[in-house]
């Protein structure tokens, strides 16, 4: 018994996305001549793509019935029912002028759904004018590719010794009756009578006489190409693609190969339709390509390729025939003919094959002209399309008779009936093959008018009339009709459109003998670009075509590879497992350039869609902003599209239901408040409800397109395509990212990089616009392949038309599956939609994002004049450092921090390491209302002038005579400067001070202005907590913490996109005011904020409101110390002020006022200030792009202040 986990079919094709850029060899299509020259070129070392339009399907696979027939149609051509079905169906109708066409699409192609009749063409007809001097002059040369071809194809008579089927019967009576008994015969078929091993290595089986033949036999007895050429070039390392529907061929620009370009119907591409056709995948030939799409889609790829700069002889389109093909029927004749298929057995047993017997007239004593030799073959009507006939029958202008009536209320299958009764005919004879392929716009157009010989089809229809009359029956000679209600022939096989020339030149065909293709009117031909279909055949053959079309492709490609040295193995093959891996599989390591990345690409996700995303790229690195790029970009007429496929694991449902999830997530803490402010919250320590199966990183592949003029006139292929839904993103505070990551490639060997991130983030707080433009909207930055070269920037956009074609492209497996799907994307936008309800983020010793940092060389406990006790880190160059510096450096935090905002261990280069590595020995006191215990005291920043002075003091001992340069921050700044003005700190022991954000003067921003007008709510947090505020809280903690976590969800904090979900943040904000720009901060930063503050006492955060309020420096008394006297001990002390254009903590007026003050007291010679736009308060120090943006400026003054003392 076979596994449940096992596929039911093989399947030797693979997903698109897999494919290489190139190969040496590709063949389009894999009817009867592409599944030679992929077998051919694939034992002769070569690696092989097959490219199909159809599916892959294996018997047991075919329709069988009406309703699962009816969806595989499909209808090209001209009249109202053009377009109608998927272009990937099994069965191609071609409605033409004249005659109708039916070719059938699938791995296989026609093979698939044809008569299997293996005839040669006769000798007389080969030695027709039309055909090129090689074969006319000896026909007997095509017979060892004859033999070949059958040595494949195996092609047997219907063997003697098994039930005769009636319309066999019927038919050797009818050749008795017109006096051609001795032209009758059983002609042999590719069908399996036995079971047994092909000489393909594939597992056959017997023949059941379905006489479904012509929609897909299902008994595994067909020796289709599928089972025989296409299975050996698997199993000799071909590669094959299905649904690709080759649009048309380019030639290399330096002449070496030929780029094929295709559209991909898989993943609903098909969706969108005005791109569909236009931005093409490709593939690229670099040595052969074998055009093998019948002669129909041959042509129409050829004239295609004419319209795109491919030069050809002006033959190619003309010339074709439909192998004189007619169809008719003796309805209602006096025999049973049980010419109906069935699937399964049935009373009156079987119907047999679709062919079994031939009347073969094409010798010369019944036709002394060979134009007038015919072949009458009966045939079988499978059983989906029996109740079709039986209407279409009826329904001429024929007298009912009672087996019609028996037929019509019994069904087709009725013993008696007028179906059973009625013979079908396939006639082949010689048409003037006179028919034209021309392209109107982009479709093209089959006109068949007058290519029937009238008298000699009046003469053949005579036959016919006299065969069914002589078995009683009434000839329906055609029962299909146009719009003009005249009686339309259909053939089921053309040929011609790329003829071969009757005189080795562009004059008189489209190919040479060995299907070349012509470059125009000369003999010189496109040495790797062949035709070995039915286009290259120059005229009606009067018989089945195949074996002809499998011998002249055999014979090609024999000739093909003596010319370039290539040597076929002709091994056989053993049982070939078509389950498993084939005997050798192409490893690509001769190829230049990059491949497909298979893991994740295996065309087995459940979750599918694709997407089309239209805007502008800049060329060029010098505009960051992706808005600006865009504007750039579109001034420029720079036009960019992504036409993508994307293909992952679906999402499941592991906890709980989406909607109980989400209002759970609404509820959050209130809840908990209200159940008696009881804060052990489950919902505080979010869990992850939705999970991508075995894929944490919600990773999916993207095959398809990027289009862009200005990096390529063709479109780039995807060849390693990632999207990731909802990553976290590292680089900002609070967000996640839809990400793309697209490995591109040019037809002219050029390879890029782009990088896209669609952001998910706060700015959509209730905001319907803010989803549509955060999910709708990718910022893009395209690099060269090193990844690190920018070549431009830009951004494109989900149009709402694209989107809704994009929704019903959607693929997830099923009704669940979908809900599910929809349900996590929903749940994962809407935190951010509604993210002032959101489930807050408490601190969570699980998170990572540290990165390796050097520890300090030496940990220190400074005591100052008071008493109290501090720690200090020191920090020295590494041992790599070639310059050492002369002054140490001793940087200065600020409040409820300790050296951590200097040696933050989640940036990619913190301040210690900046410093430390341009020389400088560095110092980092923690002050005593800073992360540590000594901040329970509730000292005042004027306390802690003597840290400052304790530090110093540390430093001249271990560095003596070296002053020492200084860099303090915020409330150090403010201790730093109280230091200067009272005396405690000698302004002989310094360099230079760079103060940050503040000095001696403050000025608050708005929000901090507002709240220190009065002292209400630090006097009632104290009242009701105590004199200490925890910047970190836990679940389970005090009830007052839990109410002002949860009311800090309100707090505001300027734009949408500084809203965020963590306590810690939220806490800041309100003791401190916003201290960051949260686009400035990486996720890893943000997650550990409480790993880098501690809190602060009531009693220190009363003094700082009142200093701010005061606008400038006050002692514990609350007495000004910016005093003339005081101001004087600061003299000659170079200074430089620096705040962050964004601080809404202290505003950037804060150092202004200081630099004013200084200047205007002691001249401008030792000041400087600056201001760094974009950044806050803290975040200039933190921020994940501080080491470029802020530090070197900060460097510059720190030489600034060398340089003055080298003067």
């Amino acid at each position: 018994m076979q596994p449940l986990n096992e596929p039911k079919f093989p399947r030797l094709s693979r997903p698109v996305p897999l494919m290489r850029p190139e190969y040496d060899v590709v063949v389009v299509g894999s009817g009867y001549g592409a599944g030679v020259a992929a077998s051919r070129m694939a034992r002769a070392g070569k690696s092989v793509a097959i490219l199909e339009l159809g599916r892959e399907r294996w018997p047991g696979e075919y329709p069988s019935d009406l309703k699962s027939v009816a969806p595989e149609l499909h209808v090209s051509g001209h009249g109202k029912f053009s377009g109608m079905g998927k272009p990937t169906g099994l069965y191609h109708l071609i409605v033409g002028e004249g005659q109708n066409a039916l070719v059938g699409n699938g791995l296989g192609g026609t093979s698939l759904i044809n008569a299997n009749i293996f005839l040669e063409a006769d000798k007389r007809t080969l030695q027709l004018s039309n055909w090129p001097a090689e074969i006319r002059q000896d026909p007997a040369g095509l017979q060892p590719y004859y033999a070949r071809a059958a040595h494949m194809l195996q092609p047997t008579a219907y063997p003697s010794h098994l039930p005769t089927p009636n319309k066999l019967d019927v038919l050797e009576k009818q050749a008795a009756l017109l006096g051609f008994q001795r032209n009758f015969y059983r002609p042999p078929q590719t069908t399996f009578f036995h079971n047994g091993l092909n000489n393909a290595g594939v597992e056959m089986h017997a023949s059941t006489g379905s006489g479904q033949d012509c929609t897909g036999v299902n008994d595994g007895s067909k020796n289709s190409v599928l089972v025989s050429y296409v299975a050996d070039a698997w199993n000799r390392g071909a590669e094959i693609f299905c649904e690709c529907e080759v649009r048309y061929v380019q030639k290399d620009a330096d002449g070496s190969g030929y780029t094929v370009f295709f559209a991909w119907h898989e993943e609903g591409r098909g969706a969108f339709k005005e791109d569909f056709h236009n931005s093409l995948m490709w593939v690229r030939a670099r040595e052969l390509c074998f055009l093998g799409a019948g002669s129909l889609g041959t042509t129409e790829i050829l004239l295609r390729s004419k319209t795109r700069g491919l030069r050809m002889s002006r033959s190619v389109g003309h010339k074709i025939s439909g192998n004189g093909d007619m169809l008719a029927f003796g309805y209602d004749t006096n025999s049973i003919v049980n010419g109906i298929g069935t699937e399964g057995p049935r009373d009156g047993g079987a119907c047999g094959p679709c062919i079994t017997g031939i009347i073969d007239n094409r010798g010369p004593d019944v036709a002394p002209n060979v134009l007038d030799g015919y072949v009458i073959q009966e045939g079988a009507v499978p059983q989906a399309l029996a109740p079709l006939l039986q209407t279409l029958l009826e329904g001429l202008s024929i007298p009912r008779s009672l087996s019609s009536l028996q037929s019509r209320v019994v069904g087709p299958y009725a013993k008696s009936g007028s179906v059973q009764r009625t013979q079908t005919y396939l006639v082949m004879t010689h048409d003037n093959g006179e028919g034209l392929v021309t392209m109107d716009g982009d479709k093209p157009r089959l006109q068949l008018l007058n290519v029937g010989r009238k008298e000699h089809v009046a003469k053949l229809t005579e036959v016919l009339e006299n065969a069914t009359r002589l078995i009683g029956g009434k000839l329906i000679a055609s029962p299909f009709y146009n719009a003009s209600s005249e009686r339309e022939g259909i053939t089921v096989h053309p040929l011609g459109g790329a003829v071969m020339s009757s005189d080795g030149s562009g004059r008189n065909g489209g190919t040479n003998h060995l299907g070349q293709l012509f470059t125009g009117q000369g003999e010189e031909v496109h040495e790797g670009l062949i035709c070995v279909d039915a286009s290259v055949i120059p005229t009606s053959l009067g018989v089945n075509p195949f074996a002809t079309i499998t011998a002249l492709a055999e014979r090609s490609v024999h000739y093909i590879a003596e010319q370039r040295g290539l040597t076929i193995d002709w091994s056989k093959n053993g049982r070939l497992d078509l389950f498993g891996q084939p005997a050798k599989v192409f490893s690509g390591k001769d190829d230049s350039t990059v491949v497909p990345d298979e893991e994740g690409a295996d065309g087995e996700g459940d979750l599918r869609f694709t997407e089309i995303m239209e805007g502008h790229i800049h060329i060029g690195s010098d505009i960051d902003d992706f808005g600006l790029a865009e504007s750039a970009g579109k001034g420029s007429a720079s036009a960019m599209k992504l036409y993508l496929s994307v293909e992952g694991p679906n999402v499941e449902e592991s906890e709980c239901p989406p909607v109980q999830c989400f209002a759970e997530e609404l509820e959050d803490g209130w809840t908990a408040i209200e159940d008696d402010f009881s804060v052990a919250m489950d919902s505080v320590s979010p869990k992850e409800e939705w999970t991508v199966i075995d894929n944490v990183d919600h990773e999916c592949s993207a095959s398809g397109t990027v289009s862009c003029g200005a990096l390529s006139r063709h479109p780039l292929l995807v060849l390693r395509g990632k999207v990731r839904f909802f990553s976290v993103d590292e680089e900002v505070a609070h967000g996640t990212n839809l990400v793309y990551e697209l490995t591109l490639l040019s037809t002219a060997g050029e390879t890029y990089l782009l990088k896209g991130r669609k952001n998910v983030d706060s700015n959509m707080a209730f905001s319907v616009a803010g989803v549509w433009k955060a999910t709708t909207t990718l910022d893009t930055t395209l690099f060269k392949s090193d990844g690190c070269t920018v070549v431009g920037r830009g951004r494109v956009h989900v149009s709402l038309s694209n989107f809704m074609s994009q929704m019903t492209t959607l693929r997830t497996g099923g009704i669940v599956p979908a809900f599910n799907f929809l349900s996590f994307f929903t749940r994962n936008l809407a935190s951010f939609f509604f993210a002032p309800l959101s489930r807050l983020q408490y601190p969570d010793p699980r998170l990572t994002g540290y990165k390796f940092k050097v520890p300090p060389i030496e940990s220190i406990t400074l005591i100052a004049r008071d008493g109290v006790r501090t720690p200090m880190k020191v920090w020295v160059p590494p041992e790599s450092c070639l310059q050492r510096r002369e002054f140490p450096l001793l940087l200065v935090p600020g409040a409820s921090v300790d050296e951590s905002i200097y040696a933050l261990p989640t940036a990619e280069q913190n301040v210690v390491e900046y410093f430390t590595e341009r020389g400088y020995t560095v110092y980092v006191p923690t002050m005593r209302w800073g992360r540590t215990p000594a901040a329970m005291k509730g000292d005042t920043p004027f306390d802690a002038r003597l840290d400052v002075e304790a530090a110093m003091r540390y430093v001249r001992e271990h560095q003596p005579g070296k002053k020492i340069l200084i860099i303090c921050h915020c409330v150090g700044a403010i201790a730093t400067s109280c230091g200067l003005l009272d005396g405690s700190i000698p302004g002989e022991w310094i360099q230079g001070v760079l103060a940050s954000q503040i000095f001696f003067k403050q000025h608050f921003g708005r929000v901090n202005r507002l709240k220190g007008h009065t002292m209400f709510l630090p006097n009632l947090y104290r009242t009701l907590a105590g004199p200490w505020y925890p910047i970190t809280s836990a679940p389970g903690g005090p009830v007052v913490q839990a109410v002002v976590d949860q009311l800090l969800r309100f707090y505001p904090v300027g734009k949408a996109s500084e809203r965020c979900g963590s306590t810690v943040c939220h806490r800041c904000h309100l003791i401190f005011g916003r201290l960051w720009n949260h686009g400035n901060l990486s996720s890893a930063t943000h997650r550990h904020l409480c790993n880098f503050f501690g809190g602060i006492h009531m009693d220190m955060l009363v003094h700082l409101v009142r200093t701010g309020n005061a606008q400038r420096d006050i002692n514990n008394e609350l007495q000004d110390l910016l005093t003339p006297e005081n101001v004087e001990r600061m003299r000659g002390i170079k200074m430089t002020f620096f705040s962050g254009g964004d601080n809404i903590v202290f505003t950037p007026k804060s150092t202004m006022m200081c630099y004013e003050f200084m200047r205007d007291r002691f001249g401008d010679g030792l000041y400087r200030r600056f201001v760094v736009n974009g950044y806050g308060h803290l975040d200039p120090w933190i921020g994940k792009n501080s080491h470029i943006d802020v530090y070197p400026i900060v460097q510059e003054h720190l030489d600034w202040f060398e340089e003055r003392t080298k003067n």
